[in-house]
């Protein structure tokens, strides 16, 4: 530091840029492009994270795993932290619904492995079974392209809706060809439907939602979507490139356990569904 004055702006300049490049490494170390630290795992907390959770405290540490388990709430923040990398991984979602968040987005996320099902069902505080529905009852459904789409395939597949020919996973409520009971649709943020239940006279609901909500799928759910070729399977995903990092092959291999297809089934009783 005695030579101060005789650094030239140039050296000035280069330091800077060093120190702007280490500070960058550094604010990475847990991110996906360090395969020696941390793996950081976004997730929703029911079922995602208790599932995680369960390997964190018993499987993790044996496979020389050191996992972390950041929740999230929404459906954007896991894809958009994967793809920045502030994580390196996430555990939340289904094929129809990453596909539209790629193409939306930009963004480059892939699956890894599917770990389960989560039935999307249909709740109600105030019928005990879909006949009780009167004509003009509203009923809420998520608002994102594919959950939307899923959930008025549900009410289609029993007879309450019918869609046009052709409604995919992107039909909205504009896609109803018919409405026999002339019911009326309550958009709602996914993780809302839950709140709806004594405003509406039912609604769809996301299972995970449906969970961290205290109601219990396989009990209280009018009806379910059935698992059989089910396309909404929940996957391990990844930023694309990182499909190799050893830690998410240590935990693809651990989510599809049997000590964790035995920690769904019981915990759950069918509320969530193994799909390995």
């Amino acid at each position: 530091m005695r030579n101060t004055a005789k650094i030239t702006t140039a050296v000035l300049a280069a330091g800077a840029l060093t120190l702007g490049l280490s500070a960058c490494g550094s604010d990475k170390s847990n991110s996906a492009s360090d395969t020696s630290g941390p793996l950081v795992v976004a997730a929703s907390p029911t079922p995602h994270a208790e599932i995680l959770d369960y390997i964190k405290d018993n499987l993790a540490k044996k496979a020389g795993l050191d996992l972390q388990v950041k929740e999230f709430t929404d459906y954007v923040t896991p894809n958009t932290a994967t793809e920045d990398g502030s994580v390196g991984a996430n555990y939340f979602q289904n094929q129809p619904y990453l596909d539209d968040f790629n193409k939306k987005n930009g963004t480059h996320i892939v699956p890894v492995v599917t770990v389960h099902l989560e039935p999307l069902g249909l709740y109600s505080h105030k019928i005990k079974k879909t006949d009780e529905l009167k004509s003009g009852a509203t009923v809420a459904v998520p608002n994102d392209t594919v959950n939307e789409a899923r959930a008025l395939k549900l009410l289609a597949s029993k007879g309450l809706i019918t869609l046009k020919d052709g409604a995919g996973n992107s039909a909205t409520t504009q896609d109803i060809a018919k409405n026999p009971k002339n019911l009326k649709f309550k958009e709602l943020e996914a993780a809302q439907t839950p709140r709806s239940l004594d405003d509406v006279d039912a609604a769809v609901i996301n299972g995970n939602y449906a969970i961290s909500s205290g109601l219990k799928p396989a009990k209280d759910a009018l009806f379910l979507e059935s698992a059989t070729n089910n396309p909404y399977g929940n996957f391990l995903a990844v930023k694309k490139g990182n499909e190799s990092d050893p830690r998410v092959k240590k935990l693809a291999k651990l989510l599809t356990s049997p000590e964790v297809k035995k920690f769904i089934e019981d915990k759950y009783a069918g509320s969530v569904i193994p799909s390995f």
